[in-house]
Parts: C-alpha cells; structure tokens; sequence
C-alpha cells in the first residue's frame, strides 16, 4: 500500500511539473492549442502574444472574475464587510456545478465564501454574495454589464454570475485578461489566491475541502493567482498571472482540449514571457526623488517630492532605450498641505516619446509658519 501511495505521487507531480526554464526564440515558435490566448504585462497592458484574442467565446467560470471584481470593489468602498455574517438563501445553496455546499439559511462569514470562489469556483457562494450586495443575481448581472462597460470591454456580455453556460453569454481573451488585471489591483485578493489547499467549515460542524482549481499555484513559480474554468461549451479555460521580480504577467487560454494542456501552454506562455521581456523600475514611490520643492508659508523652505506610484518601463531583454524624467511643479504651493498632496507631475519619456506619468507627491505636512516662526525669521536676519 505504501508503494503504491508513492507510485501515485509520483505520477502526480509527473503529471503538473512545468518546465520552467524554457527560452523561445520568437512567438512564432509557440503551440498552444487553445483556440484563444492573450498573454500581456500586467503594468502597462503591452501585449506579448494573442491567438484570436477578440473571438467571442463562452469562458465558464472565468465569468467569477468580473464577480470578484465586484466583490472587492464593495469591501475597499465600505460596502461589504469580510468580517460579516450574512445568512444563505436556499436559492444559493441550490446551484449546480462547482460548488461547496453551502447549507440553506445558515450564516457564513463573507471571508469564507470569498475564499470559497476564489479557491474552489464555487457557485453557490458566488451567488450566495452577489445576493448580499445586490438583493438578487440579476441585478449582479446588471453590475458585472456595467462594469464591463467602465473597462471598456467590446466584446463581453454578462447573463449570469457564474459562468454556467447561456448563449446569451461570452467573453474573449483579451477582455478577461483586462477582468483580471483590474482584480490584481486589489491587495486582499492575493492572501486567497496563493492558497492552494484550505478547508471550509459549515454551521454544523462539517467541513468541505478546498483545492485550488489552478494548479500552477503550487506547480509553478511565481503564479499567485487566478481563475480557471470549463464547460462543454467552453472547454478548459484559464486565467492566469506570474511574478518574477518586478515584472507581473497576464495569460487567458480559451477552448483547451483537455486540463493538462490548459496548464502546460499557459506555463509555456509564462516562460515564452519571461525569458524575452523584462520589467525596469525606472522611478520608485518609496524613494524620494533628487527634486525638491519650496512651499509658501511652510515652515520649512523645501521638501522632498516622491512619485506617488512606482513606473515601470517594460520590453525585451536587453533592448536599451533612451529614458529622460522631468518634474513639472505645480504653481502657487501654499502652506499647509497634508502627507501625500500632488505638488506636481513626473512626466517620463522613452525614447523621445511620452511613456507616462505620475503625482509628485510630498510625504510629510507642510505646516504653515506660526507667529513665532515668523519672528525668528526676522531675528535671523537681523
């Protein structure tokens, strides 16, 4: 017996181990068998590789992105609490497919069905929450739409909050790997998304196990996130990102064959990434810049200016550009200004061309001088 359990582990890691060191010499040497991938840097959108990326496709469960989008859009606006009991209607409990049996009219911590889709698809927490926030699925629906709409994605349409399959609903690479770049925004995400296996325990004392439905989680590094999905109709899907030092990717595969190959051609198009392109910090918002700026009425005569976010400059290993920062201040600076006030804007160009810009920022307050400060100034010069 205990041979036979190592036999069987074996075969397991056999089975998800990725090769991690692959080097492409250009995308044409990629074989996905997706019907549809995208693959794009997650700070500046830039795009890697595509295959029929603008194809409408049904996505199944990649739909429980634009879901979760809501769902951390309401906790970051005081909407919804993690923390909360909310009491699970037996419509929720009633959802087929992926699900981890939620128990009628019982209370559940909101943390836990977050979890509980995030980890484990399931549909019945997804509905479960989308019935908290919204009073009913279809006015979620209505919200996924209207979301989809804010981040402009043309060729996506909502009828349901789980992905089970309606004609009436599709989506497309690109479109979701912009879903997921928006979710990736979101902090909090990630302290579910890197669990790879974890345990739900219900009113009653049961307790269901949860695994992480994408396996690059524990079988690929750097993955620390996102959503897998399948259906007859849509057949295996997956949207997934990786870290490796500053650079962040996206990656959507629609329509694979079968599960092994969803995992090995999104690990494919990880590695594709990152042995051809890198991600630069070019200025750091935990670092302060060599500008400074002089603030009417401060008490102190300068103050040292920040990037309010961090700029990276992404593209192809060893590709050198020409990148020049200015600081445009703002005029009239009057004293006093809270931590974190714009006094300006970094402007970056790359290669004689705008890449971005950023707030310049002052950290600490600009205090307006008082009467005694006032009178030193005069003793001074005296």
């Amino acid at each position: 017996m205990r041979i036979k359990k190592i036999l069987l582990i074996l075969l397991t890691l056999t089975f998800f181990i990725i090769p991690t060191s692959v080097v492409f010499a250009d995308d044409a040497t990629l074989k996905i068998s997706a019907e549809c991938a995208f693959v794009c840097d997650y700070s500046s959108g830039t795009v890697i590789y595509a295959k029929n990326e603008n194809q409408k496709r049904p996505i199944a469960s990649m739909t429980k992105i634009m879901m979760l989008n809501l769902i951390f859009e309401n906790q970051a606006n005081g909407n919804l609490k993690f923390d909360e009991k909310i009491t699970v209607s037996k419509n929720a409990s009633g959802m087929g497919g992926s699900q981890v049996f939620l128990q009628a009219n019982k209370e559940y911590i909101v943390e836990d069905l977050v979890k509980s889709i995030i980890i484990a698809s399931a549909n019945d927490a997804t509905v479960a929450l989308a019935e908290r926030i919204y009073g009913s699925e279809s006015k979620a629906i209505e919200a996924m739409n209207r979301k989809a709409n804010e981040l402009g994605l043309t060729n996506t349409i909502f009828s349901n909050t789980t992905g089970l399959t309606k004609p009436t609903q599709y989506s497309s690479a690109k479109d979701v790997a912009k879903m997921l770049q928006e979710l990736l925004q979101y902090e909090s995400y990630y302290k579910f998304s890197s669990i790879y296996l974890d345990e739900l325990t219900h009113p009653d004392g049961q307790i269901t196990q949860l695994t992480n439905t994408n396996k690059l989680i524990k079988f690929y590094e750097g993955c620390d996130g996102g959503k897998t999905g399948f259906t007859n109709e849509a057949g295996y899907c997956l949207a997934a990102t990786a870290k490796r030092g500053s650079m962040r990717v996206i990656s959507v595969i629609i329509n694979e064959p079968n599960s092994k190959t969803r995992f090995a051609d999104c690990s494919n198009l990880f590695n594709y990434a990152f042995a051809n392109y890198t991600s630069k910090q070019i200025i750091s918002k935990n670092e302060a810049t060599e500008y400074v700026v002089k603030i009417k009425k401060a008490k102190k005569d300068f103050y040292e200016v920040y990037a309010k976010n961090s700029i990276f400059l992404f593209g192809k290993i060893n590709q050198k550009d020409d990148v020049k920062i200015e600081f445009e201040r703002d005029s009239d600076l009057i004293a006093p200004l809270k931590p974190e006030t714009a006094v300006g804007k970094f402007i970056i160009y790359v290669n004689g061309v705008k890449h971005s810009s950023v707030d310049a920022i002052i950290r600490e307050k600009a205090e307006r001088k008082t009467i005694g400060d006032l009178m030193k100034d005069i003793s001074s010069i005296n």
